[in-house]
Order: C-alpha cells, then structure tokens, then sequence
C-alpha cells in the first residue's frame, strides 16, 4: 500500500503551481476587488491542457485519470479558489456530461473548443425553488414540432456568463412517469438562443473572480438532438455529475487550508509580541498543529476518492464506493477549509481582517464549499442512508 502520488502527478502539480504564481497570484486581490473575471486564463489553461486531463485523447484531451484533475484544482485553489472552481466547473460540470452521456455527433460539435480553453460550458440545476432538492425542478421543455421549448429559471450557475461559454446543459422537465413523478431530462442549450436570458452577474461573498449567474427561459427553442443522453435520465445523470463534482471540491477545499495553514504558520514564525515569535505560544501553536493534522487527513481522504474513481472507470470500483468516498471527502474537507480560515484569522489578529492580506479572500472563499456541490447536510444524509439509517 502506497499513499504517495505518482511521479506525473507531482510533475503536474509543479507545472500549475508554477502557472498560478506567474500568472494568478501577482493580480488576484485586485480581481477579487473588482469581482473580474479573468477569461484570459482559460485557453492559458487549455494550452496547459487542464481542461482536458480526463477527457479522452480521441477527443482531443490527455487521456489522464480523475487524480490528475483533482492536483490541477488544488494547487490553484491554493492559490485562488475562483481559478480553481473555473477548472472544477469547466471540467465536471462541462464538459463531463457531454463526453460521458453525448453522441458522437455532440462530442463533436462541443468538445474540441471546450478542451482547447477556446469556450466553456455550463450545467444548469440548481433554481430558485429546487436546491438540495433538485427533484423539485420546475423548468420545464416541451417538444413542439422537432424543437425543445424551454421555460423557467436557474440560479447560481458558475461560467454561464462569460464572452467564452458556448453552451449550458440544463435540466427540465420533459413529461411525467408510470408513477407519477417528474420525468426530468437534460437539454443542451448554446449561448445565443433566443429565449434564453443570462441575468446579471451576482455579487457574492466570496469567488469574486469567478462567474456565477442567473439564467431565465422564456419559450427558448432548440433542436430535438440537442437532447443529451436518453430522455428520462436527467435526474440519473445529474447525480453521477454530482459524485465527481464532490470529489473535485474536495481538491478545492485542500488547497484553501493548506494555503491557511501557510500562510499562518509563516505568521506565527516571524510575528513578535512580548519578544518572541506568537507561534512559541501554545494558544498559537496547538491550533496549528490540529489544523495540519485535519489538512494531513483531508488529502487522504480526497486522493482515496480520486483513486476509487479511477479505479471505477477501470472497472474496479462500484459507484456505491465513490458515491460514499466522494461524500466523506467533500464534507470532511470543507468544514477543514472553513476551520483553517478561521483558524488563520485569528493567528493574524487584526491583519486578518484586513482585505490587504489573503487570510481575507480566503476567509470568504471558504464558505460556499461547505454549500456547492451538495452541502455538508445533504452529504450526512447520504453517509447517513449508506449506513442503513432510515433517515428522512
């Protein structure tokens, strides 16, 4: 048993690493001031072949497993957690359900320019009205004469809006089942449709520099074959996204609270009170030692869940497996992201509150990961039934 990573995936993580600092890390607080987001960095990235790690060599990508994907997010997530959920997003919620539920045809069409970083996409499901409860989804499309009409809202839906997103796969209801419930289905939509309207951008807490937004249809039409997958298997399909999606926040939330961590052990190294380092005290240095035990656990528990996945992709692992191992991670690491800003805050004292220090951004950063991708109670119920609980 090993649990060191391979020698290309430490490779990896020193190419982005380098990346982020050169070309990250010099603008970030002067983008998260501005809430700018920054499309100059996807085809940066593509040409780093980021985009594309996972995606098959015939489609133009590397071909790479799951855990390269997940170094990727967390070395810029240490650095920047909107360049990181960019990645995650363009990737997992992108271009993952045209390349695993597409035709040919739509492989074809869509995924050249999203895995070169010359466009991204989008995945439509959280609304107004249906968020942990994504069955409740009330968008609705109707075939009318060989096109889809679509009618409804989205909200929260990160690279919707930018000069680069080429598509947004949503999801709608289609019909009703034998038993009565909603018959939900999963329908590509490329910017530009008629119909359908990307809202201004929001003003969030944190992820300044990433682009989030709210989308409206009103009676927007696409072709029939813009379909993605079998009709009926929306809801199928947008929760096999959601296992790899919590997977890759989980590489997120490791890349905030290894930089807390950094960045307060520096602090308490060189910040003198009553003459000596505030890191010789104890109420300094015990939390710091706690914090570098849940970051130590917080790896394991990712890259185990990284691995399962590459494993299930061989073959080797149930869904089960990294449906559970996905949950874990992600619930384990973002309350340790959380932790570790809070933690880091106070070794700053008062500059911790300061924007001009990065224990800010990430302080802010921090809390959407413990809500994205399946908050952390929805990720207990989960462990919870996978236990055999009969909770509700």
């Amino acid at each position: 048993m090993t649990f060191a990573l391979a020698e290309h995936h430490e490779d990896l993580r020193a190419v982005v690493r380098d990346f982020a600092a050169a070309e990250i890390a010099p603008h970030i607080a002067k983008w998260d001031e501005t809430h700018h987001f920054p499309a100059h960095l996807v085809p940066m990235m593509g040409e780093l072949g980021l985009f594309g790690l996972v995606v098959p060599e015939e489609h133009g990508g590397a071909g790479g497993d799951f855990t390269s994907l997940c170094v990727a997010i967390e070395e810029l997530g240490y650095v920047d957690q909107s360049a990181g959920i960019t990645l995650s997003a363009g990737v997992g919620l992108g271009i993952n359900p045209i390349l695993t539920f597409g035709t040919d045809e739509q492989k074809q069409r869509w995924l050249p320019d999203l895995v070169e970083g010359r466009a991204l996409a989008a995945f439509g499901l959280t609304e107004p009205e249906a968020g942990s409860d994504a069955g409740a989804t009330r968008t609705r499309a109707e075939l009318v004469d060989g096109e889809w009409v679509l009618d409804g809202a989205k909200s929260y839906i990160t690279n919707s809006g930018t000069e680069l997103t080429s598509v947004v796969t949503v999801t709608a209801r289609t019909g009703t089942r034998e038993d009565g419930g909603p018959e939900i289905s999963a329908i590509m939509v490329p910017a530009g449709t008629d119909g359908f309207v990307v809202e201004q951008a929001y003003r969030k807490l944190g992820w300044n520099s990433s682009d989030t937004h709210g989308l409206a249809f009103k009676g927007a039409r696409v072709p029939e074959d813009h379909l993605l997958g079998a009709r009926g298997d929306g809801f199928r399909q947008f929760l096999a996204t959601l296992d790899d999606g919590r997977i890759a926040i989980s590489a997120l939330a490791l890349g905030s609270a290894r930089a807390c961590l950094d960045l307060a052990t520096e602090y308490a190294r060189t910040r003198v009170a009553f003459g000596a380092p505030i890191g010789r005290n104890q109420g300094v240095a015990f939390p710091l030692a706690d914090l570098a035990t849940d970051v130590e656990a917080g790896h394991l528990l990712t890259y185990k869940a990284a691995w399962l996945k590459d494993r299930q992709a061989e073959g080797r692992a149930t869904r089960a497996q990294v449906k559970e191992a996905a949950s874990k991670a992600k619930l384990f690491t973002s309350t340790v992201a959380m932790d570790a800003a809070r933690v880091a805050t106070q070794v700053f004292g008062g500059a911790g509150f300061m924007e001009e220090y990065p224990v800010a951004r990430f302080y802010r950063d921090a809390k959407i990961l413990e809500i994205g991708e399946g908050t952390s109670e929805v990720q207990k119920l989960v462990l919870a039934r996978g236990l055999g609980l009969p909770v509700a």
